[in-house]
């Protein structure tokens, strides 16, 4: 892990309130901080923001367009958020202070079970609510992020689902996920939904139960059709889920040879399961069983407390790498991501690994900085996911949650 940083750059909440101390013995005056007018709409932020995704994964921003955009989101989120101010006030941030993205304090994803987090107009409900399922922390409290805008969702969700996962084509769906009807809280499910929208190739069949059991009836129903009409499929699938579906087809004796072009969209891991496999095995597996091959496979990594998702860009910029350790996931334009000491929560060190942190545009009706416990590096074109930071919550991730719960009360 890299040594904590201080000096010219520090922005620790020690530094922060020292230079305070010192600018306000010295006679300075302290401008007012600047806030969105009263009268101003997140619609028109969520807006424009939906432009920006629009414009799909290829066309970068520069680091000072996306500090623009970054400012111009946390300056909402301070104007619109008591608990979320509080919390930046004490680390010394405030629109006045804060000079770009890096300088946003980040709200751990555990704070998501405490705090409603919701950057809106007074009196705005959220369109949606997910909820986390759980975490292998054993936690009984589960996590929740209030949507602010359905439109800014898809807006985000799209572009990278088309660039890294369809890449050019129109498979049909198969879907071992819920349907939003039966886990309407359900981020996964709303993406799946969102998707077959998008896909159009007629009615969607969901083939798990809202408590995740599989309909293997179904299953093997719908793979004998689209084994017969030879066209070409993509299977969103958790890993958990992934592996009681081959172990029904091992039982079965049933080798699927789907068509060529079929592809796997993996998620979700085997988070708070007795059942783990090695994903070199599970990616065997499934070439075994349903003739897709590892480098067909793309893992999408995305949390309920984030409304954009990153994809490993294994169909959308190949060749895949030859081992799966090799493999990163890329990020879209509109999201940037740190990777922090667990402790001091500063910038590891290049090619260390440490907590990601990711900035989403797309959460600018929630919180726009999010702090993870996934261990990842930074690499070029992305990161490299690691998996959980090993035991307890991370104690950076705990500080952090606990001043947002204390600002947060102080504003109840």
């Amino acid at each position: 892990m890299s040594p904590k940083r201080r000096g010219a750059g520090c922005r620790r909440r020690c530094c922060t309130r020292a230079a305070s101390s010192r600018a306000a013995c010295a006679g300075r005056a302290v401008r007012p901080v600047l806030l969105p007018s009263p009268e101003a709409r997140f619609d028109e932020l969520a807006s424009e923001l939906a432009d920006l995704c629009a414009r799909g994964v290829d066309r970068a921003l520069t680091d000072a367009e996306f500090d623009a955009w970054a400012l111009r989101v946390f300056r909402w989120q301070f104007a619109r958020g008591a608990a979320y101010r509080g919390y930046c006030i004490v680390r010394g941030a405030t629109p006045e202070t804060v000079r770009g993205w890096r300088d946003v304090p980040p709200v751990p994803t555990s704070a998501f079970k405490h705090v409603r987090l919701l950057a809106v107009e007074d009196g705005r409900a959220p369109e949606a609510v997910f909820r986390t399922s759980g975490t292998s922390r054993g936690s009984e409290r589960r996590g929740e992020h209030a949507v602010a805008s359905l439109a800014l969702y898809r807006a985000a969700l799209l572009p990278p689902f088309r660039a890294h996962v369809l890449a050019g084509a129109r498979p049909r769906l198969i879907s071992l996920l819920p349907s939003p009807e039966t886990a309407p809280h359900s981020s996964l499910s709303r993406m799946l939904a969102t998707v077959a929208a998008e896909l159009g190739d007629g009615p969607s069949r969901w083939y798990a139960r809202a408590d995740g059991a599989l309909d293997l009836d179904g299953l093997r129903a719908a793979a004998r059709a689209v084994v017969g009409a030879e066209a070409p499929v993509l299977i969103a699938a958790t890993a958990f889920a992934l592996v009681h579906w081959l172990d029904a087809l091992a039982v079965d004796g049933a080798r699927l040879r789907l068509a060529e072009g079929s592809r796997l969209m993996e998620t979700g891991g085997f988070k708070g399961r007795a059942l783990v496999v090695a994903r070199d095995e599970l990616y065997a597996a499934v070439d075994h069983w349903l003739g897709i091959p590892p480098e067909r496979v793309v893992n999408e990594y995305g949390m309920t407390e984030m409304l954009s998702q990153f994809y490993e860009p294994v169909l959308s910029r190949p060749p895949a790498p030859a081992a799966l350790a090799e493999r990163f996931h890329a990020a879209p334009p509109w999201v940037r991501t740190r990777v922090l000491d667990p402790v001091s929560l500063a910038d590891a060190a290049p090619g260390e690994p440490g907590l990601l942190c990711h900035f989403d545009l797309a959460n600018a009706g929630s919180a726009a900085c999010v702090l993870t416990e996934d261990m990842g590096v930074l690499v070029s074109g992305g990161f490299r996911l690691l998996g959980r930071a090993p035991g307890a919550e991370p104690r950076g991730c705990s500080l952090a949650t606990e001043e947002l719960l204390r600002a947060g009360a102080r504003r109840a």
